[in-house]
């Protein structure tokens, strides 16, 4: 068995669910849009540069976490996945995610995007396996603050070891699926690096080292 290991945003999303996730609590007006709108915007534009500060990031995008009831959060998020995510879902993806599993592959997600947003949209995909950034839960709430080794750039090797240690999975025949140049270090570690709709950055990096380039839009 090996493992078929996929990015998520802008890879199986035509869309990144992190800065959607932003926006929907912007035009729901349960943020500040003057003051949410303009940082969300500035960390995707930095992400997409490769000069994201993850740690000043994430304490900005899971502060709404910490601010807000729980259960409202929740039902927030059903509406999000209807309104936001559905919409963004590709059918190409679902097919080459069923690919590796008729070959007897595990399929895992690995995203920088924090679990209380991805884990209902890996679902979707009828992925179990789920590798993400962990915002800390105590007491029935949030806190705005996360656990362990954020989940990007070379954080993903570092959580996806982790994994295979306690999983006992190995990277023999392993795949790896992104659209990121964010992601070089993970598409160096596996055995069959592809490249999903890249962007400029990892388009280059692909042809210089002769990796795969396809599309799922």
């Amino acid at each position: 068995m090996s493992l078929a290991i996929f990015d998520l945003d802008n890879t199986l999303l035509a869309g990144d669910s992190d800065f959607l996730w932003g926006q929907f609590l912007v035009e729901r007006g349960f943020v500040d849009r003057d003051l949410y709108e303009e940082s969300n915007s500035r960390f995707f534009a930095d992400y997409e540069a490769g000069k994201l500060d993850i740690v000043s990031f994430l304490h900005f995008a899971l502060r709404p976490l910490a601010e807000n009831d729980t259960d409202a959060l929740f039902a927030w998020r059903e509406i999000f996945i209807e309104e936001k995510i559905r919409p963004i879902l590709l059918p190409a993806a679902s097919r080459l995610i069923d690919c590796h599993r008729r070959a007897g592959d595990l399929v895992l997600v690995v995203t920088a995007t924090n679990s209380f947003v991805t884990e209902p949209i890996v679902k979707l995909y009828g992925i179990e396996h789920l590798i993400a950034t962990v915002p800390e839960f105590r007491e029935g709430r949030f806190t705005g603050r996360f656990l362990g080794t954020p989940c990007f750039q070379h954080g993903k090797v570092t959580r996806l070891k982790e994994w295979l240690a306690d999983s006992g999975c190995d990277l023999s025949g392993s795949w790896f699926y992104t659209d990121s140049h964010n992601d070089q270090s993970l598409l160096s570690l596996v055995e069959n690096p592809v490249a999903v709709d890249p962007d400029e950055q990892l388009l280059k990096i692909a042809e210089s080292r002769d990796w795969p380039v396809i599309s799922l839009r």
